[in-house]
């Protein structure tokens, strides 16, 4: 099936020629690209609370703080009071700075809490990310952005009601190599580009991302969504036209309220088609291809915390091999500062609100489009 969509272009990627990336190290790249973020901020750093203490929170984005310039821990929010007291004893919080879920809106009170960074299963980011608005906390927040277009709406509209900053955790849009590619494909290397191909799956085990009350849907609302964001940050573009399939290979009881696989395809307004995959069921390590006039891109390890390798063909003499030094938690790093500048300076986020939704539109019609429930 596929189905016809109408979305405005989006525009905005900071110009840096091939030979001045290639000249500098990566935190000279994040420098140029994200100014002030490797400088010590003049005031006070941006100080976040944790909301939900699972893998990525304690596992890549607190390790990460250790590092920031502009951020640091500030406040605990789980509703595990042991594990939170472990943490805040490792990160220098206050066990006054621990809460719960219930007492959640009482950090209003604590001034060194100035934004959140919501970790939480999917179905639980509005609720959170609206609370945390009227509490007047700035709002990081994981992706998939929320599990409807309605929530994601009610996100932005508390958000700018209570007049906070929103960010959608989009790190890949950030990352070094990501945005190598991206401006090799803005200055014309690759001439006009034809088609994008793109998957990131894995086989999953017993997870909450299987229930579909929780996730909001299976692959494709967990590592799917980098698939699709890469597409349009590639491209510059927003998709006119999808089609998609999703099925059920494994019969042994994990899909039994979310799909296993998801493909869809993407026609977008210059012509550019897109090729995605996403699965429960497989191991994907997550990549893309973009295929031009002049020639082509690779990118291994694309949605990973490190390892991405990029590789390129240009015309028939010019090969590019640029593998990231860089390494996990650096992305996290990279992201919480990016938003501390943001809030400081009263910038809007690249990745803001209408950023998440926008995906958000676009797996519903995915869904619609393969027959699944969204």
């Amino acid at each position: 099936m596929c189905g016809f969509i109408n979305f405005d272009r989006k525009e905005g990627y900071m110009a840096l020629n091939r030979r001045e990336f290639t000249q500098l190290t990566t935190a000279a790249l994040v420098s140029q690209l994200l100014p002030n973020l490797n400088a010590q901020s003049s005031t006070q750093p941006l100080g976040y609370a944790m909301v939900g203490l699972g893998r990525i929170s304690m596992g890549h984005f607190m390790p990460g703080l250790k590092d920031a310039k502009q951020s640091k821990l500030t406040g605990l929010v789980s509703g595990h009071r042991d594990k939170a007291e472990k943490n805040a004893a490792e990160y220098g919080v206050p066990t006054s700075a621990i809460y719960s879920y219930e007492n959640f809106d009482s950090i209003r009170d604590n001034k060194a809490i100035d934004a959140v960074y919501i970790a939480l299963p999917n179905s639980m980011h509005a609720e959170y990310t609206i609370r945390a608005a009227k509490a007047g906390k700035h709002v990081l927040c994981e992706k998939p952005m929320a599990t409807s277009v309605d929530d994601c709406k009610a996100m932005i509209a508390a958000c700018r009601d209570n007049n906070v900053k929103l960010m959608i955790a989009y790190r890949c849009q950030l990352e070094p190599t990501n945005l190598r590619a991206i401006q090799m494909i803005r200055d014309g290397m690759l001439g006009s580009v034809q088609a994008i191909e793109s998957a990131n799956g894995f086989n999953i085990g017993p997870d909450w991302r299987l229930d579909k009350k929780l996730a909001g849907g299976g692959p494709l609302m967990d590592v799917g969504v980098y698939s699709l964001n890469a597409c349009r940050y590639l491209t510059g573009e927003e998709p006119q036209v999808i089609s998609a399939y999703s099925s059920v290979i494994d019969k042994d009881g994990r899909f039994s309220s979310v799909e296993e696989n998801v493909g869809w395809t993407m026609k977008f307004p210059s012509g550019i088609v897109a090729s995605c995959n996403t699965t429960y069921g497989g191991q994907m390590n997550g990549y893309f291809r973009v295929h031009g006039a002049k020639g082509s891109i690779d990118m291994d390890s694309a949605f990973g915390y490190q390892g991405q390798h990029l590789t390129a063909q240009i015309g028939r003499d010019n090969r590019i091999d640029e593998p990231s030094t860089a390494r996990d938690p650096s992305q996290f790093t990279r992201q919480a500062d990016y938003f501390a500048d943001c809030v400081r300076n009263n910038k809007e986020p690249k990745m803001d609100g209408q950023e998440g939704l926008r995906d958000i539109q676009y797996m519903a019609e995915i869904y619609k489009m393969a027959g699944v429930a969204f």
